[in-house]
């Protein structure tokens, strides 16, 4: 009997427990400590290479402090999450969270405007 892969669903879960935990500040690491695994058995299920079961995905949500329906579609999360599946480094969180931070509007357009400046140069 052929074994299953992992598929576009156990990647975009991948994504999304990793987006709570950077959002969390966990650190793979301290991730695997708390499930009983390696760091790179939680990379492993970042990357979608390795398959998340029920109770595995119940271990993370409770470690992440979420729960478990955080990591699909249709719970009223669902769009938040979607939107920031971008956030692939902790620097993009970094930065969102700073700009979040900032209350000048005139700050704020300055801010885009450099970097979208910044961005064409690198093209």
């Amino acid at each position: 009997m052929k074994q299953r892969s992992a598929g576009k669903p156990d990647i975009e879960l991948g994504k999304r427990i990793r987006l709570r935990r950077v959002e969390q500040k966990i650190s793979q690491a301290e991730l695997g400590d708390k499930l009983g695994v390696s760091f790179q058995q939680v990379q492993k299920y970042e990357k979608g290479v390795n398959r998340v079961g029920a109770a595995r995905l119940q271990q993370i949500a409770s470690a992440l402090d979420v729960p478990v329906t955080f990591f699909y579609d249709g719970d009223n999360k669902a769009r938040e999450v979607e939107s920031l599946l971008f956030l692939d480094s902790a620097f993009s969180l970094r930065l969102l969270r700073a700009y979040s931070k900032i209350k000048d509007q005139t700050v704020q357009r300055q801010l885009v405007s450099l970097m979208e400046s910044i961005a064409a140069n690198e093209d």
